[in-house]
């Protein structure tokens, strides 16, 4: 979980296995849940290390549907901004999970423009305990961002930050495959 080296395999996209909290990047995606209050996780993590100002800022924005993003500072953590997505939970795949997992990913980049925010590190969103399978997330990450990232400046670097060694393989093998 520590290995920051990074393995660059499609243009601006690069993935790593690491801490997402700890990375000098403009911007870090949260994998949220509705509230934005905090939960556990990536979530969770995020929350801690921003300390306590993040939750306050969140508790005024109202919440966050599925597939929508909205923006914070960073405050304590080293990247200026946290977007924050809410993803959908898999319930088998009938229920337009892979349309909300890619408005995710669509919207944060929307928002990361908006910003002028030139990095951002995304987690593997959907895959903890709302249950998305890693193949389908992460190939849905890939090919959104990828085709988010064509024509656009901004942002200029997309890393995906992998929680485990599967993580980053199936990371690896999407982006391979372009």
């Amino acid at each position: 979980m520590n290995d920051l080296s990074d393995v660059v395999l499609s243009g601006r996209m690069r993935v790593i296995t690491g801490d997402i909290t700890k990375l000098a990047v403009e911007a870090i995606v949260n994998a949220a849940n509705g509230t934005l209050l905090g939960g556990g996780g990536v979530d969770g993590a995020i929350h801690r290390a921003a300390g306590p100002r993040l939750l306050l800022t969140c508790a005024t924005l109202g919440g966050c549907a599925t597939g929508n993003a909205k923006v914070t500072p960073g405050f304590r953590l080293p990247s200026k901004w946290v977007i924050h997505t809410v993803g959908p939970v898999w319930h088998g795949g009938e229920k337009g999970e892979d349309d909300l997992l890619a408005a995710c990913y669509r919207n944060s980049l929307r928002l990361a423009r908006d910003n002028n925010i030139r990095t951002i590190a995304f987690p593997a969103i959907s895959t903890g305990v709302y249950r998305f399978p890693l193949d389908r997330a992460t190939r849905i990450a890939v090919q959104t961002v990828r085709a988010e990232l064509a024509g656009q400046a901004l942002p200029e670097q997309v890393t995906f930050v992998a929680f485990s060694s599967e993580a980053r393989a199936a990371y690896e093998r999407e982006l391979a495959g372009a």
